[in-house]
């Protein structure tokens, strides 16, 4: 096993144990420089581990034209799990000797480009735990896009996933499901604009206190394939 590989086993148990659902690691060095971190810190950390959790289903269930206050909640919980995991596991490998930082899951750094400090389903995609699909999601064998992601930036080396050669073939679900009309035949072609517009017209009419919507997470549910284990 080489070095790079060491610790990988390490990490796949523990955030296991702590019930997370996708676990993978990326090689970020050439992606870093576009993180809206400090550059002092960018240059400390050449890997990251990117961390998803299964949304509950249930909570999905109510939704038919925009967010519900029952999503809401669900969505604020599931990102109190992701900040609460990350957490553990960068001081889980500080406590190996070596240098992490957890990112926020949910946190907008640049609001008119709606950007946070790093794309993490940049990095998951990166990581090999799925593909970008018309929705502008991480799509994931089994999971679909009903899942949510956190991401922890390490020095600790690493044995980085490879893309998933894989895309959403014949499946439109998302396409119908889409009260802006944001998504496209084609991933390239997503309507950031539109998207983000009637996610502040939810905001402000006050069906939720966030910027989200959810239906598109709904709709894709995934090919009936297994998971990959973390």
């Amino acid at each position: 096993m080489s070095d790079e590989s060491n610790y990988d086993p390490v990490l796949r148990e523990y955030v296991k144990d702590l019930g997370f659902s996708l676990f993978g690691a990326a090689d970020i060095r050439e992606i870093r420089d576009s993180f809206l971190l400090p550059e002092p810190l960018r240059e400390r950390v050449a890997f990251a581990v990117s961390l998803g959790k299964r949304l509950v289903s249930g909570a999905l269930d109510d939704l038919t034209d925009g967010p519900t206050p029952l999503y809401f909640h669900h969505y604020r919980q599931v990102n109190f799990f992701l900040d609460r995991g990350a957490f553990l596991l960068a001081s889980r490998i500080q406590e190996l000797g070596f240098r992490a930082v957890p990112i926020p899951a949910s946190q907008v750094i640049d609001w008119p480009q709606q950007r946070g400090h790093l794309s993490h389903k940049r990095i998951g995609e990166m990581a090999g735990l799925g593909w970008i699909g018309r929705n502008n999601l991480l799509v994931a064998p089994g999971l679909g896009s009903q899942f949510r992601l956190v991401t922890v930036l390490t020095d600790m080396p690493l044995e980085a996933g490879r893309p998933v050669k894989a895309d959403c073939g014949t499946c439109r679900k998302c396409i119908g499901s889409c009260p802006a009309l944001a998504i496209k035949e084609s991933r390239e072609d997503f309507d950031h604009f539109a998207c983000y517009e009637l996610l502040k017209e939810f905001r402000n009419k006050g069906r939720v206190g966030q910027y989200i919507c959810g239906l598109c997470v709904k709709a894709c549910s995934g090919p009936l394939r297994p998971a990959p284990s973390p």
